[in-house]
């Protein structure tokens, strides 16, 4: 296909696409499907080789947050079964943390519910990392903790955070329909903190909340404009008890092209399959690794993901390898010297490899933008349900890691 050619060449060189290629990306057949992956499988091992890295979330305080996003199991007003508690301590946080590490994970995410911190939270949350970066040197932390005051992201950055996640999860037009307790410039305006005060920007969406294509370009090209170090995609798990329960909009097919159409935007970006992988790609997974070059290992916020162990397995059986602790993520002309495009050089964040680990779904203080993924395998008996139609039956909420007793699943 010329579109793919071209495609291909324009991200070789970093060169934005058109928005009408972009859609038509989008738009494209599930005949055309394996020659989308083959193109933008391309730009991804030019940019990043074989690598995957590896994140691990550690949700520090889940549930009752008092704003409304309404992909979230943790909003307002949510009647989701899922695990609520306040905030861990900060060596409680840390043996969540070595369980991820332990398995492979370079990153480790610390995740809050909330509109945003308060000094006292920046305090807890200072304290946490240094906890986590005395037992792991060489660990990346990156914070999500909502929105951020003036301030506060360089208090982050000074107890040793690298990064900060904070997503724009949908297009500007149609943010107001998904959450009214702030908006999109507000967002904005956070991941634009992280990046001044240093840190390594991570910035993405949410895909399968009803939008439309021309949503999904207009999201992909704004995250293009703040040019985050990192892009997680999040697929909509329309979790029980939320308001957009009803919302199973994605199959793999369309799954994989979002991915595509993504890489092909942001080509030497680490874009991040995050929340909602196991339930939208199902089988296909292992495709998505030649599109994606960075996911998260077990569990997710509130809900559970697919076993650490099975994760490594379907990395080496792909034919990739898992990014290791010394490797950098980012190719060199982002790596130290600035983001990519940003100007000014400053570095961004306090590694050159970070790429920023976004929760899934990301939020409004951290919940997981509808990320919500489960694999509770279904019955071997049962008949496969077509692809188009909804699988609640793979939706878990946690029950085990950060805020239980139980073994994490790392």
């Amino acid at each position: 296909m010329d579109l793919l050619n071209t495609l291909v060449d324009k991200g070789l060189r970093r060169e934005t696409p058109t928005r009408a290629e972009a859609l038509a990306v989008l738009a494209t057949t599930d005949d055309e499907l394996l020659d989308v992956v083959a193109a933008a499988g391309k730009v991804r091992r030019h940019w990043f080789g074989r690598r995957v890295k590896l994140n691990y979330l550690v949700n520090l305080k889940s549930g009752l947050c008092p704003e409304d996003c309404s992909y979230c199991s943790q909003r307002l007003g949510s009647k989701a079964d899922i695990l609520k508690y306040t905030w861990l301590k900060p060596d409680e946080a840390s043996r969540a943390a070595a369980a991820g590490l332990a398995g492979g994970a370079k990153r480790v995410c610390l995740v809050a519910s909330g509109r945003g911190p308060t000094d006292r939270d920046v305090d807890r949350v200072s304290d946490t990392i240094k906890a986590i970066k005395e037992q792991n040197e060489d660990v990346e932390v990156c914070a999500c903790l909502g929105l951020l005051s003036d301030g506060q992201a360089e208090r982050l950055r000074e107890a040793g955070a690298d990064a900060y996640n904070h997503n724009l999860n949908t297009s500007e037009s149609t943010y107001g329909e998904i959450t009214t307790t702030h908006t999109y410039a507000d967002r904005v305006d956070t991941v634009r903190k992280a990046h001044a005060a240093g840190l390594s920007a991570c910035s993405g969406l949410i895909a399968g909340m009803g939008e439309t294509d021309e949503d999904l370009v207009d999201v992909v090209f704004s995250l293009r404009e703040l040019d985050p170090d990192s892009v997680p995609v999040n697929f909509l798990i329309p979790f029980e008890g939320t308001p957009l329960a009803k919302e199973w909009n994605l199959t793999p097919q369309r799954c994989l092209r979002i991915l595509a159409m993504v890489r092909f935007v942001c080509p030497d970006v680490e874009v991040r399959i995050a929340g909602g992988r196991e339930v939208h790609l199902r089988t296909m997974q292992p495709l998505a690794l030649h599109l994606a070059n960075s996911i998260f290992l077990g569990d997710y916020l509130t809900s559970e993901g697919q076993a650490g162990k099975a994760d490594l397995e379907m990395i080496a059986d792909a034919g990739f390898e898992v990014e290791g602790a010394g490797e950098v993520t980012l190719p060199e002309h982002r790596a130290g010297g600035g983001c990519g495009t940003h100007e000014g050089g400053g570095a961004c964040g306090s590694h050159g490899d970070t790429g920023c680990g976004s929760h899934e779904g990301g939020g409004c203080g951290s919940h997981e933008g509808g990320g919500v993924c489960g694999t509770v395998p279904a019955s071997a008996s049962a008949p496969a349900a077509p692809a188009d139609e909804p699988r609640p039956d793979l939706v878990a909420v946690r029950r085990r890691g950060a805020g239980t007793d139980l073994a994490p699943n790392a």
